[in-house]
């Protein structure tokens, strides 16, 4: 029953509801799962740890809800997340939303040797409301994380840990993820630069010279500690033939060892962990020659298009294909972190390096040097004579060979913090 040991856990003490109407039906037993790669020993061991009984959990309130939406960029169509304050902001042309809403709960576990461990819920509409997809996504990412948590080598400290799962009378999947945090990178990013714009408008940004370099320095160390995380998430998927396809700023979520707030200069107790698995693709040769799987038709047809056919080639686009998705997420952290509110968001400076400079980073950096307000994200990106946007061009190379793999990411001069 017991997924790691009880010391990796932590409590809380909030109001609960208990769910003990809802139906023993789990998603382990819902979901046998059809391809031969989901059948392995491996997993069975994996799963039979989960706790799966409805009585086992109580609900908390209501944290959250988001969707998803396809957009259409130069690396194809990819689906990724999005909080509902998005769409506004969107061209039509690019956007479509779709129909899978997941909300999330706060919760912990009411019975066993984990009584009182804080969990939190992620919720998937039934089939009447989401359609069969939202059951494929739960079924994807309980499998995905059953599998990734059965490895030899341990649980991955920059990964999210499930914990367990079940299914409502009303067809909802319910998976229980050990609650590391409430704040994502996104909301970090949020939470920054409308700091910056409070600052500025009081007046506050420039009277003490000493202070503020204090201040970027600290932020320059915790977004590389936060980037530097979420690679090491990414590597060890990768290294165990799995693809993320949804990474983002919304699926890099903020542990603090010692809290749970975000504080920049608390940035050495900050363990950054990927989240959001749903999209997961299983890159193993086996699944490559005999199950290409349901959410992966898309990235094959773009693999397709850029030349790559054997198993191998694919392997190695699926690969790259995450660090492009790695790459917008640095320069989502540079110029939306460094910047003030509403200056920069991630769709906008998508379509400016796809679109209007053509993946062309060094112009992109004169643009953005003529520009006031994206100064600061320019001077990050400049660290050690331009590393940032070394690494930044590497990772988003529009050959897909010549990008570098997760692993050599960490290991650049940039991400590695000898820079700072």
């Amino acid at each position: 029953m017991l997924l790691t040991a009880p010391d990796c856990f932590s409590s809380s003490h909030l109001p609960f509801a208990s769910i003990k109407n809802s139906t023993a039906a789990v998603i382990l037993k819902r979901f046998r799962l059809n391809s031969v790669s989901q059948t392995r020993t491996s997993r069975r061991l994996c799963r039979a740890s989960l706790i799966t009984s409805p009585d086992s959990f109580e609900v908390g309130r209501l944290i959250g809800s988001y969707g998803f939406m396809n957009i259409t960029s130069y690396s194809g169509l990819r689906d990724i997340e999005y909080s509902s304050g998005d769409l506004g902001r969107l061209g039509v042309q690019d956007v479509g939303e779709g129909s899978v809403k997941i909300r999330l709960y706060e919760g912990r576990i009411a019975q066993g040797p984990l009584k009182g461990t804080s969990v939190m819920f992620k919720v998937y509409p039934g089939q009447r409301t989401g359609g069969i997809e939202a059951d494929m996504m739960a079924a994807n990412e309980l499998n995905a994380h059953a599998f990734l948590q059965s490895s030899s080598k341990g649980l991955c400290q920059n990964l999210v840990v499930l914990v367990g799962g079940f299914e409502t009378k009303t067809g909802e999947q319910w998976l229980a993820f050990r609650s590391d945090g409430k704040y994502s990178a996104a909301d970090y990013a949020k939470l920054t630069s409308e700091k910056i714009s409070k600052n500025h408008s009081a007046g506050e940004s420039s009277w003490n010279r000493f202070e503020t370099e204090q201040i970027l320095k600290c932020r320059r160390y915790f977004v590389i500690k936060l980037f530097q995380g979420a690679m090491s998430g990414l590597a060890y998927m990768h290294d165990h033939d799995r693809l993320h396809q949804s990474l983002g700023p919304s699926s890099v979520i903020l542990k603090y060892v010692v809290a749970f707030t975000i504080v920049e200069k608390d940035a050495a107790y900050l363990v950054p962990r990927l989240r959001d698995l749903s999209f997961s693709v299983d890159i193993s040769f086996q699944n490559l020659e005999e199950d290409p799987g349901t959410f992966s038709e898309g990235l094959w047809r773009r693999a397709a298009a850029a030349g790559a056919f054997t198993p191998m080639e694919k392997r190695a686009f699926g690969i790259a294909d995450d660090v492009y998705e790695a790459g917008l997420l640095l320069a989502y952290l540079a110029f939306v972190t460094f910047c003030e509110a509403n200056v920069m968001d991630s769709l906008s400076l998508q379509r400016l390096l796809e679109s209007t400079f053509r993946l062309d980073l060094q112009a992109t950096r004169e643009y953005c040097l003529a520009d006031d307000r994206l100064l600061e994200a320019v001077k990050f990106l400049d660290l050690g004579e331009g590393a940032g946007w070394e690494l930044l061009q590497a990772m988003l190379n529009p050959d897909f060979q010549q990008r570098p793999i997760a692993e050599a990411v960490i290991n650049h001069r940039f991400t590695a913090g000898a820079v700072l």
